[in-house]
């Protein structure tokens, strides 16, 4: 009775319907299942083409960026134009594969000729850049074309910085192009329009460029597929100017859909028999599926928004933070702080542990700043070892130094890196706002503005932002003016001459060039101060060279055996300075043998190959090299010996305790033996008491230099000394 029940046409209808309705609703799930898997496919990939594009152009901005470091440069101008090869390969070729990876680079003057060329990190003959030049043309031609129109100015004023890019293909290879002019950074160099030198940079778009593109976004199989190759769905083509297809970036797709489909499959099996448990199955897959593709959407934005080395926020996310508490700070009428803040002598560390212990350090000065402040507020990471702090709701200036002075404090607790014990401290400039017309960049320059006065007088220290600082800029720009005007002959400048005298105290042996400038506003200015602001304002070239000629002029005149110049630390960086001191001394006709160039220690622990060439050409040529203020930076016999010098000098700071002081005995004695070692010279100066100058003689040194002896004297009051021949005297008389 039941089989017959079973097989009757209604239950097989029924049986039918509901297997129809069964199979009906399946194949719909199942093909709404792969639709969705196909859209949610879809719009993954676009995403993905999204990111890579969008990496694309990043990396054409950061080409560009990298670029205008070094078109920007009053010296890459000056260099460039005098074809000193030396120098723009360490600085604007060589430099630029090491540091930034650019492949190649070309230098080329106003008729785009080439007259420097690097390939690969090495620099070769300019004839190769004919195999490159009909790719490059265009561009280069562009930017002649937007050179030659009349410039351009921003909403400030300031003029538009030009550049041209494109994606060219050199060697069958995809590469990005970026093509600036060299123009001054600052108006002590000119250039006529039309003369500009144009610095050209190649970056190929190969698979490791490709890869930290893909990196960021988390795609994986990131490669360049060139044109012989299908690319695939999963492919973003580069695309020159000209509408030209060069090859095309693929990666293994994301497919979202398609692996949720294939984790569903069983349960779809078994949705016939558990329809209700397949629908809440489905939906708590598609769930997970949605939060897994929300969670790498969120780690896309993470990364594009925060530094990945210490995972704080980026100068992107701290730009717009900055604003957003300014705006919200004018509404609510509350104050905001800006620490800006950078560890003191950080290349110190790279250079003597390395890149990874400096990367280290870095992360872990992340974390104490990030320990130190309120969660409200905000630290940053802006680049290098420079970081910025947003301090909210600062009810006064001194809430803001306390921050300040528990992070110096933090950050002066020592370092674990790489098994060694490392001290180090940190600059802090401080700006507060003012009101609701506060504007985020102007709070970002005052608190540049005191991180630089805060080095400036002596580093690991905090300094508030005051208003003159601001009139501490425009002295020192006024003073640059007028320092140049006295250059230019209109007078004020001149020397004093300090003389050297041998043990007895009467024979003198020679003497130190001391440059005065009697301002006729300010009156007389302390050399250390106006010299500062010529070496910070690229004034100190000229000022030296003058200050070499005239102390040349007046020696060759006399019968002194010698005359000793300071000279700074940036003459000794600059390759033509040996030839320039060379120019001087035949001009004024002194021998070389009488000159003496004075130079503080800490130059030459720069490893700079420069520094030891001029300092090599200089003593070859016959001119002598001392050590002036020795004992009191860095004092290495290993840069002793590395570079020969001809006389050290005993800092006054040592010889003005030598009355009192046990210790400052024992190292002036030590420092004298050091000089007799080495077989060279050694003067003490600021010699003020017969004291000490009986203890220096006794421990052997034999030039003395003070105003026990002799204060800086005028010309004619050096040549009237008794030490000093008659001819001298009347020499002088005569000039008077």
């Amino acid at each position: 009775m039941s089989a017959r029940h079973d097989s009757s046409p209604l239950t097989r209808q029924v049986t039918l319907t509901v297997l129809t309705l069964a199979a009906f609703a399946l194949a719909i799930v199942v093909g709404f299942g792969f639709y969705a898997a196909g859209q949610a496919d879809n719009a993954s990939l676009e995403r993905q083409k999204m990111f890579i594009a969008d990496g694309l152009q990043d990396q054409i901005a950061a080409v560009e960026r990298e670029q205008e470091s070094v078109s920007v440069w009053d010296d890459s101008v000056v260099n460039a134009k005098a074809g000193n090869q030396a120098w723009m390969a360490d600085n604007l070729s060589v430099w630029m594969y090491t540091y930034y990876g650019h492949n190649r680079v070309y230098i080329l003057d106003s008729a785009n000729h080439p007259i420097h060329v690097m390939r690969e990190g090495k620099v070769v003959d300019p004839s190769a850049y004919s195999q490159d030049q009909p790719a490059l043309l265009p561009t280069i031609e562009k930017l002649r074309g937007m050179l030659a129109r009349p410039p351009k100015a921003d909403m400030s004023g300031q003029p538009v910085r030009l550049a041209a890019e494109d994606l060219v293909s050199l060697d069958g290879k995809p590469a990005i192009l970026s093509v600036m002019p060299l123009v001054p950074s600052s108006d002590r160099v000119t250039q006529a329009p039309s003369t500009e030198y144009l610095h050209v940079s190649v970056e190929f778009i190969n698979d490791a460029v490709i890869g930290k593109l893909a990196g960021k976004y988390l795609l994986e199989g990131a490669r360049l597929v060139p044109l012989s190759e299908p690319a695939g769905l999963a492919a973003v083509p580069l695309v020159d100017s000209r509408g030209v297809i060069l090859g095309y970036i693929g990666w293994d797709q994301l497919r979202p859909g398609l692996a949720l489909v294939r984790k569903i499959a069983p349960a779809l099996a078994i949705a016939l028999l558990l329809a209700g448990g397949v629908l809440v199955f489905l939906l708590r897959r598609l769930r997970r599926a949605s939060a897994a593709l929300q969670t790498s959407q969120d780690e896309a934005q993470y990364l594009a928004f925060h530094d990945m080395l210490t995972g704080l926020p980026n100068r992107a996310l701290f730009d717009d933070r900055l604003r957003r508490t300014l705006l919200f700070a004018g509404q609510d009428k509350t104050r905001v702080a800006l620490l800006y803040l950078d560890l003191d002598r950080f290349k110190h560390v790279n250079d003597t542990l390395g890149h990874p212990a400096g990367d280290e350090l870095v992360r872990q000065t992340a974390a104490r700043l990030k320990h130190t402040i309120r969660e409200v507020d905000t630290v940053a990471r802006l680049g290098g070892d420079e970081f910025a702090i947003i301090l909210l709701d600062v009810p006064d200036v001194g809430s803001a130094e306390d921050i300040a002075e528990r992070l110096l404090l933090k950050l002066r607790e020592p370092f674990r890196l790489i098994d060694d014990q490392v001290f180090v401290s940190a600059s802090v400039g401080i700006a507060l706002s003012s009101g609701s017309d506060i504007d985020a960049d102007d709070l970002l320059r005052k608190a540049d503005i005191a991180l630089y006065e805060a080095k400036k007088n002596g580093r690991g220290r905090y300094e508030v932002f005051a208003g003159d600082m601001d009139d501490l800029l425009l002295r020192k720009r006024k003073v640059e003016s007028e320092l140049r005007k006295a250059l230019d002959g209109e007078g004020g400048t001149k020397l004093a001459y300090q003389p050297v005298f041998a043990a007895d105290g009467r024979a003198i042996l020679g003497a130190e060039a001391l440059i005065r400038w009697g301002h006729e506003v300010h009156g007389a200015l302390p050399a250390a101060q106006f010299i500062a602001i010529a070496e910070e304002r690229g004034l100190i070239g000229e000022l030296g060279k003058w200050v070499l000629g005239e102390a040349c002029r007046f020696a060759v005149g006399t019968e002194l055996p010698w005359i000793a110049v300071n000279i700074s630390p940036m003459q000794l960086r600059d390759i033509g300075f040996a030839e320039e001191v060379a120019e001087i001394l035949r001009e004024t006709g002194l021998d070389p043998s009488r000159l003496q160039l004075e130079t503080t220690e800490s130059v030459l622990l720069e490893h700079n190959d420069t520094i030891g060439t001029v300092i090599a050409a200089l003593r070859q040529s016959g001119v002598r090299i001392v050590l002036d203020d020795f004992g009191t930076g860095y004092s290495s016999l290993s840069y002793l010996r590395r570079q020969a010098i001809d006389k050290l000098k005993i800092d006054r700071s040592f010889v003005r305790l030598l009355d009192e002081d046990q210790s400052a005995r024992a190292i002036a004695k030590t420092l004298i033996e050091l000089a007799l070692a080495l077989k060279v010279e050694v003067t003490a100066e600021g010699v003020e008491t017969d004291t000490q100058k009986a203890l220096l003689v006794g421990m052997g040194c034999h030039q003395l230099q003070g105003y026990l002896l002799s204060p800086p004297l005028e010309p004619g009051q050096l040549l009237a000394l008794p030490g000093l021949s008659s001819a001298d005297r009347e020499r002088s008389a005569a000039r008077a």
